[in-house]
């Protein structure tokens, strides 16, 4: 539990915790230009939420403006979002009432629990909110809870746009996503993207690295970020585009560029793309349609999405795996086409998968001659 006021710590419980770093988590750059915010962030282990809020004052000693942020750690950011509502009364309790800090208090004893050391395991010394993973369909909840943040405006802010999004996050490229504040919808984003890339096949993961969603990230996590070979974040600070080094991809706006050379055929949108974008369409409108005529009730368009693409990944892989244990290991254009890839289009992603993935087949699809 940490209340911040400015970048630093004002009070926070337990009174031992480490919490370098994270009075810059929890204002996102630029936080002074708008009214309220909330962000997602990574501490070591550990997940945040912070709601943050401004309030004009006529205190020459602020400087005009009251900033803070209320937030919390968990070894979880899945069901966060459970206090975000108490977060944001806190946060405009504190900016009325600086110093009280009762219900916080209060909050923190109810809700404590144990915090992972930095090898895993846990620690009673470090008694903190606990929240424990739940998983529905083989992927993590994370309700969204701002209009902004759906999957349905995700969709509809990237177009077919999360086709290439959705390759690169199969890929488990280093993809940062900027934006100026408010981030709390772009922290939405990044959610959805590590969601493009879950698939529910057993016998895959070992050695391939976790698609991380790292959420807000800014120049104080450069040095951890250096170290990453595979996350999903956003960040408000434009001096991120320069530090190639520490990202593949590189979202601005519905913007998304690579500086790799060998990942540029990855940003045009092929026929296969635009097939699957349709299907998807469909099946949202398909969805929309049977909740007005009261057919459907149970379920949502983030149900929709997150099987959308799982279905599509399991059956990439299933017919990589089936070729692998087949006697020749000859991947061709048919199998492509069965895969919903394009065999030409597709042709450098699926290299990429097979290199990232160390699945044993041959590529059979040849470039098309030139005549």
């Amino acid at each position: 539990m940490c209340l911040f006021a400015g970048n630093m710590v004002e009070w926070c419980l337990p009174q031992d915790i480490d919490l370098e770093g994270v009075e810059f988590k929890s204002m996102a750059s630029g936080s002074h230009k708008i009214q309220s915010d909330f962000i997602y962030f990574r501490k070591g282990l550990c997940f945040g939420l912070a709601c943050f809020a401004n309030m004009p004052v006529e205190s020459e000693l602020e400087r005009g403006a009251r900033m803070k942020s209320v937030g919390i750690l968990s070894p979880s950011y899945t069901l966060l979002y459970r206090y975000m509502h108490f977060l944001e009364n806190q946060v405009r309790h504190q900016l009325e009432m600086p110093g009280h800090y009762s219900h916080l208090e209060a909050f923190y004893d109810d809700k404590k629990g144990v915090l992972p050391d930095s090898k895993g395991t846990t620690t009673s010394q470090q008694p903190v909110h606990w929240l424990p993973s739940i998983h529905r369909y083989m992927y993590p909840e994370m309700k969204i809870t701002h209009p902004a943040g759906c999957m349905s405006q995700f969709i509809k802010f990237f177009g077919e746009q999360i086709l290439v999004l959705w390759k690169f996050a199969l890929l488990r490229k280093r993809i940062l996503i900027f934006s100026p504040p408010p981030v709390g919808v772009v922290c939405y984003r990044v959610y959805c993207c590590c969601c493009l890339a879950n698939v529910s096949l057993p016998g895959l993961g070992g050695t391939v690295p976790e698609s991380k969603p790292f959420f807000y990230v800014n120049v104080a996590d450069i040095e951890m970020l250096e170290t990453e070979v595979s996350y999903v974040a956003c960040t408000t600070e434009k001096i991120f585009e320069e530090k190639r080094d520490l990202y593949d991809v590189y979202v601005d706006n519905q913007n998304v560029k690579t500086h790799h050379e060998h990942l540029q055929p990855l940003l045009k949108i092929n026929s296969a793309d635009k097939e699957k974008y349709r299907r998807l369409n469909d099946q949202r409108q398909m969805l929309m349609y049977s909740q007005e005529v009261g057919e459907d009730c149970s379920s949502c368009e983030e149900d929709l999405f997150i099987l959308f693409f799982m279905e599509q990944n399991n059956r990439i892989f299933q017919t990589l795996m089936e070729v692998s244990a087949s006697q020749d290991k000859t991947l061709t254009a048919d199998h492509a086409r069965g895969m919903g890839l394009d065999p030409q289009g597709d042709r450098s992603f699926l290299m990429d998968l097979l290199e990232v993935y160390g699945i044993d087949v041959m590529l059979v699809i040849d470039n098309p001659c030139c005549t």
